[in-house]
């Protein structure tokens, strides 16, 4: 008797592959950008530091158009504007449709120029700091890192007395020995040189934390198979560095300075709050908050259109450095 083996099921046709979505043929720097087009917060931080920094390097032509500067005291020179204290005479600091952000107590000076111009002096200072904190960070870190041995220990030592420093007290203390050694007894220092003073003070304690950074990472990279292959083929050192490591740093250095540019903007206006940074007439958020804190009792406007402006730029800057780490980390995946 024959037995019949048991039906069997049809074999079910199994799922496809899932197709690779990941894109091929791609430069570092397009994937970088796709990552970043996805982040949404990153955009929108973008879009706001963007607005910023248009609105401060063009401070000088939307004053033209606004019909008022930073400088003129219209206060006084038109009565009617600011009571017999000094104070606006209209609501919410002056606020009008000739004057949009209201004036200044006491002189009486347009409120919206001065703070363009505060923005613009801050962002310069800001960034001439960091392309200088920058520039040497990275001479030094890849130099120290690159060469090891004793050249390494000595500028470990000297990063680690750097960083060591109370930075803040510092800048107090320097900025002003630096300004009466380049000015006479009496003498007003120019806005140009004090801003250039102030540049100096703070890159000369800044680029410790950018070397010690870099120094970290060529350590690590400096033994990799296709650095030893170019030794071997007997490349200079320097073929070596600007070829094969700095390629691969260029993450960590944007990175770096799309953080420090806030940090160093919150300084440069601490400076000129302590009185030691950027000092009258010059338009800058640190002084506007200096004469706030002396008038905010009673006008809290001319105190919160600085602060409220600094605290937006400082956390979407934050946010825009973050998105920038993200899309340029290769592991990233969103």
């Amino acid at each position: 008797m024959t037995t019949l083996a048991p039906p069997t099921d049809p074999p079910v046709a199994s799922d496809p592959p899932a197709a690779d979505t990941a894109p091929t043929g791609l430069r570092p720097s397009q994937l970088a950008w796709r990552r970043f087009r996805r982040d949404r917060t990153g955009i929108v931080a973008a879009c706001v530091v963007a607005v910023f920094v248009v609105a401060g390097l063009g401070a000088p032509l939307f004053a033209k158009w606004y019909g008022h500067d930073p400088y003129t005291t219209y206060g006084q020179n038109r009565p009617g504007l600011l009571n017999e204290f000094g104070f606006p005479v209209a609501p919410n600091g002056g606020m009008s449709g000739e004057f949009w952000l209201g004036l200044e107590p006491g002189l009486g000076r347009d409120v919206l120029t001065q703070l363009l111009y505060g923005i613009r002096t801050s962002l310069l200072i800001s960034l001439a700091v960091v392309a200088i904190v920058t520039v040497l960070g990275v001479l030094i870190g890849v130099t120290a890192g690159y060469l090891g041995g004793g050249a390494d220990y000595f500028v470990g030592r000297v990063i680690d007395v750097m960083l060591s420093f109370p930075s803040t007290l510092f800048f107090i203390a320097f900025t002003p020995v630096v300004t009466s050694l380049l000015t006479h007894p009496g003498e007003q220092m120019s806005p140009l040189l004090r801003g250039a003073v102030i540049v100096a003070v703070l890159a000369a304690f800044g680029w410790a934390s950018v070397a010690r950074l870099l120094r970290g990472q060529v350590l690590s990279l400096r033994s990799r198979e296709y650095v030893e292959a170019a030794r071997v083929i007997g490349a200079s050192p320097g073929r070596v560095v600007l070829r094969e490591l700095l390629p691969n740093l260029v993450t960590p250095i944007l990175v770096s300075a799309s953080m420090a540019v806030p940090t160093y903007v919150t300084t440069e206006a601490a400076l000129s709050y302590l009185g030691v940074g950027m000092v009258e007439p010059t338009p800058d958020w640190g002084r506007m908050l200096l004469k706030g804190a002396e008038v905010y009792k009673t006008d809290i406007t001319y105190m919160c259109v600085p602060g409220i402006s600094m605290l937006v730029f400082v956390v979407a800057f934050n946010l825009f450095g973050d998105s920038v780490r993200d899309a340029l980390d290769p592991k990233s995946d969103r």
